[in-house]
């Protein structure tokens, strides 16, 4: 499901304010709490991560999964050359269940 830059700030704020302990940082070697200017900018990336795996990661995983695209003009060429649908049934099943497992979000 598509979400809102809103939707997402407060998801974001919620994980944060469900950390059992302070966030830390490294700074030459010295640890130390995040500021709270650390603490906000943790904030705005986990929003632009929920946001992005909302409302775009869909795009990216399809094209990772969708079978490639020499099995598609394979499976095509035998079917309307040599009048075999065998290999293009199963290249339309695989294209089908990546759009299934991948869908767009509404």
């Amino acid at each position: 499901m598509a979400k809102t830059e809103a939707q997402a700030k407060k998801e974001a704020q919620a994980e944060f304010d469900a950390l059992s302990e302070p966030l830390k940082k490294s700074v030459n070697g010295v640890v130390e709490d995040f500021s709270s200017a650390d603490n906000d900018q943790w904030v705005i990336d986990r929003t632009n991560i929920i946001l992005y795996e909302a409302n775009e990661k869909w795009s990216q995983d399809r094209a990772e999964n969708y079978p490639p695209m020499v099995d598609f003009v394979e499976a095509y060429t035998e079917k309307e050359i040599g009048s075999d649908d065998t290999k293009w049934n199963a290249y339309k099943t695989a294209y089908e269940k990546v759009r299934t497992d991948y869908p767009k979000p509404s």
